[in-house]
């Protein structure tokens, strides 16, 4: 009879109430640690999408900027054909105007000179289009090449690594993220050989390049920018295998 009485407190050892708290204590520990990693992961998509907007809005300027001195351009040289009994006066306008000429070319130059949130400056130098994989970003350049500023940059779009200048003789180095999605440099690794690349330089001269080679080095390998290209124009795609534990590199070269 004695032991129908008995309720359950009696069994509720102090053995048991330890193990219950730390039962409590790792679950909600548990918890907060998955509420960190999700608003971890859900800041990092943000960042990313808004970096993406960024280099797209970059791009837009860069293309309508170039389109701007495109005109210009074609506008003096229409004065001097179609004028020809004027064309001494029009050089020697030119030569008398050169001076605001430079004046009004160096406000531009410098408008194209940015500042990230970080005060790392730099300029849009080319637009990199790659149809196979519906790439189509600006192609930034430091001013100090510092590693700290390149990082800062590739958040942003990619960037001019090391070498040539966009549509040059020489290797013209790009580096870009690989975000394991669709952004930046994330599908070059799935490049081919014949694939095609397309350099818009800052005169909205375009050039074509198609892929030759493609290959895995260490990060510490940087003999992908040797500039020895027999006088091409090449390019040079650097990024990070999914892993990151190494850097995929794709060459192309001027056809």
């Amino acid at each position: 009879m004695n032991q129908i009485l008995i309720t359950k407190k009696l069994y509720i050892t102090p053995e048991l109430k330890r193990k219950k708290k730390i039962y409590k204590f790792n679950f909600l520990l548990s918890v907060f640690l998955v509420c960190i990693l999700a608003s971890i992961c859900i800041y990092a998509e943000y960042d990313r999408n808004k970096s993406e907007q960024t280099s797209q809005e970059i791009m837009n300027n860069f293309n309508a900027q170039a389109q701007e001195d495109t005109t210009v351009a074609k506008n003096n040289l229409l004065v001097v054909v179609l004028n020809e009994d004027k064309t001494e006066t029009s050089v020697s306008d030119s030569q008398s105007n050169l001076g605001e000429k430079n004046e009004y070319q160096t406000i531009v130059d410098k408008k194209k000179v940015e500042t990230t949130s970080e005060g790392y400056r730099y300029s849009t130098i080319a637009t990199i289009n790659i149809p196979k994989i519906n790439v189509q970003y600006p192609v930034l350049d430091g001013k100090t090449d510092s590693e700290e500023e390149t990082e800062a940059l590739l958040k942003i779009s990619p960037t001019k690594f090391w070498g040539a200048d966009p549509n040059e003789v020489g290797n013209f180095c790009i580096v870009g993220h690989n975000y394991r999605d669709t952004r930046f440099f994330s599908k070059v690794p799935t490049l081919e050989n014949g694939d095609l690349i397309e350099i818009t330089d800052s005169s909205s001269k375009t050039l074509r390049y198609s892929v030759y080679n493609k290959y895995q080095v260490v990060p510490e390998d940087v003999s992908c920018t040797s500039q020895l290209t027999d006088g091409q124009k090449e390019i040079t795609l650097i990024t990070c295998t999914n892993d990151s534990s190494m850097r995929v590199i794709v060459k192309a070269r001027a056809v």
